[in-house]
């Protein structure tokens, strides 16, 4: 298994690599492709990942991590996750606001780019961690998994392409392929507790959710509600269909 989730590491990593040649994708008005990768991911959240909060809260009390007098751990992380991801989003964009009125570039600052590249590597290195280990098993359930990040990566590597433009072209999908990579690769030489990953597993949920609705949502993308909403409900239906 752990060779076959080699495969499907380099694939993933090859989504931010390739994902700037997919022609079909145009900025305005936005891919229907973009909006239908966008709800596969959310259909995947909300009913593979958010059901297994459950579970994750239930080992993480048992444990007494993090937040010991409040009851709801697991949903804390996942509303940290969506937190610290929308203010990445709006310090982004801020910066590369206040960059062109300084400097006429129309793009963040280094500082930010940096910020911005080693939180989503951090989160690609979680991604590609639970190619090895996660709740369910077997090949089936890890080829749909795939699926729906593979579509989410698109989505991700557009937007951070939108941001940061040649920079990211040159070094930033490279960092986070090969972040994808070495989460597969620390997942096959060690094994994080299970309390401990069920904390990254929480947070990952809350900051995929914010990265496809921050996507989708603004006006002056025009995306298309149709894609969106056949994507989620498609997706969902073949997830109910094979579980």
């Amino acid at each position: 298994m752990q060779i076959t989730a080699f495969a499907f590491a380099i694939i993933l990593a090859s989504m931010h690599i390739f994902a700037k040649n997919m022609r079909f994708i145009q900025i305005i008005p936005r891919s229907r492709f973009l909006s239908l990768g966008g709800g596969v991911s959310v259909g995947y959240v909300f009913i593979h990942i958010l059901p297994e909060l459950k579970e994750h809260q239930e080992l993480i009390e048992h444990h007494g991590l993090l937040l010991s007098y409040l009851e709801h751990h697991a949903y804390l992380l996942a509303m940290l996750g969506l937190i610290l991801f929308y203010a990445l989003e709006k310090t982004a964009k801020e910066s590369q606001k206040q960059n062109q009125q300084e400097t006429g570039e129309n793009q963040p600052t280094r500082r930010i780019f940096w910020l911005h590249i080693s939180s989503f590597a951090f989160y690609n290195g979680l991604i590609g961690y639970l190619l090895i280990h996660r709740d369910s098993e077997g090949l089936l359930s890890l080829i749909l998994y795939v699926i729906a990040m593979a579509l989410h990566f698109i989505v991700v590597d557009y937007g951070l392409r939108t941001h940061h433009k040649d920079i990211y072209n040159r070094v930033g999908r490279w960092l986070l392929a090969l972040a994808v990579l070495l989460g597969w690769a620390i997942g096959v030489l060690t094994e994080i507790p299970e309390s401990v990953l069920a904390l990254f597993f929480a947070f990952l949920s809350g900051a995929i959710i914010l990265n496809v609705l921050k996507e989708e949502l603004p006006e002056d993308r025009e995306s298309s509600t149709l894609a969106f909403s056949l994507g989620a409900i498609g997706y969902i239906a073949l997830l109910l269909l094979v579980s």
